[in-house]
């Protein structure tokens, strides 16, 4: 949802303000915020009419009027997620926070029934080698093996298409012949499909150059090897709530380093850590770009997304990372693609 600063309240608010809002925004309810932006609560018209009736005046302040504990989501909830809760809660409209807990959307339950269909552009990068998946890519290229009894890649497109982002484009490369016959035009599987052909490697990024027209819109740029379930619409709403250049999605890594580690100055042990954890966020592989990212990109090079991040940085432009935390695989070597098809059934088809 669009105009979040419309329905956005304080507690020092009046009854009055309050109901300006809701009366006057599609969405027939408001927000209450802190003084650091944080939802504190929602306010509904019942709300107000229960106040009235209690002999507050319009010129009352909301608080104690709204509700405290409101029923919220998370931007990590899926749609199948948000609409199981709506219809176990009978509510209509919920919240949608970020990490920090401020709103970035308000999802509706006929919107999420019925999606919109979005003009942000998809790009798939699907041109690997998939060198570390062989022998299974000597003849399919890493995109196009199954998992769950259909490529991966249908399973990616399936998702975008499900929350209404069905305009896409495929740079393919290595054995293109067998995905575009495969998916055609698209319209079998509800999207609108174009291709690039990379004739040479041209990393993560690079192959953006060779877009024949822009696009108009934030775009989505993700790897064809994944196996995902994030929130699309969430990611787009946070990206344009942030008012970011480029978002990337990130994944928390850990590994336990298998020794004690000594901490040590000038010869001196000053404590040791026995087999400790140590935690990174790493790229998941999925992002979301501002068009304008695209004249960054020298033309038909070379060029990958992690040096587009560091060129963007560099601008002191606004990159910002959005923590996954659903389903997530990148299935890059045999054992993952195992490990795909063993959590198939119960991620995607439950």
């Amino acid at each position: 949802m669009k105009n979040i600063e419309k329905i956005k309240l304080s507690v020092s608010s009046t009854i009055k303000e309050a109901l300006q809002i809701i009366d006057s925004g599609a969405v027939k309810f408001a927000i209450v915020v802190d003084c650091d932006d944080k939802l504190i609560g929602t306010l509904t018209d019942g709300d107000i009419r229960r106040a009235i009736l209690d002999g507050k005046s319009l010129d009352t302040s909301i608080d104690g009027v709204y509700f405290k504990e409101p029923t919220i989501v998370s931007v990590n909830n899926t749609k199948e997620e948000i609409i199981q809760l709506c219809t176990t809660k009978n509510i209509y409209q919920i919240p949608v926070v970020d990490h920090d807990g401020r709103v970035v959307a308000i999802d509706i339950l006929d919107e999420l029934l019925r999606p919109d269909i979005h003009s942000n552009r998809v790009i798939l990068m699907v041109g690997g080698l998939g060198n570390r998946l062989r022998p299974l890519t000597e003849i399919t290229p890493k995109p196009m093996l199954h998992v769950g009894g259909k490529p991966i890649l249908q399973t990616i497109i399936e998702k975008f298409v499900s929350y209404g982002f069905v305009k896409i484009t495929m740079c393919v490369g290595y054995k293109s012949n067998i995905i575009q016959k495969y998916f055609g035009d698209g319209s079998q599987f509800g999207a609108s499909i174009e291709y690039i052909l990379e004739d040479k490697r041209m990393g993560t990024a690079g192959a953006l150059s060779l877009l024949s027209n822009k696009p108009d819109d934030s775009f989505f740029v993700m790897n064809g090897d994944l196996l995902t379930n994030v929130n699309f619409e969430h990611l787009l709403e946070f990206h344009m709530a942030n008012s970011s250049t480029a978002t990337m999605c990130v994944r928390e890594y850990d590994f336990q380093v298998p020794y004690g580690v000594v901490s040590v100055e000038n010869s001196k042990i000053l404590a040791i850590e026995e087999k400790p954890v140590q935690k990174f966020f790493v790229s998941a592989g999925i992002y979301m770009l501002d068009p304008k990212c695209i004249d960054l990109i020298p033309k038909n090079e070379f060029y990958d997304m992690p040096t587009l991040f560091e060129k963007i940085i560099e601008l002191n432009s606004n990159a910002i990372s959005f923590p996954l935390r659903e389903y997530w695989l990148d299935i890059g070597r045999i054992e993952e693609y195992e490990k795909a098809n063993r959590d198939y059934i119960e991620v995607f088809d439950a």
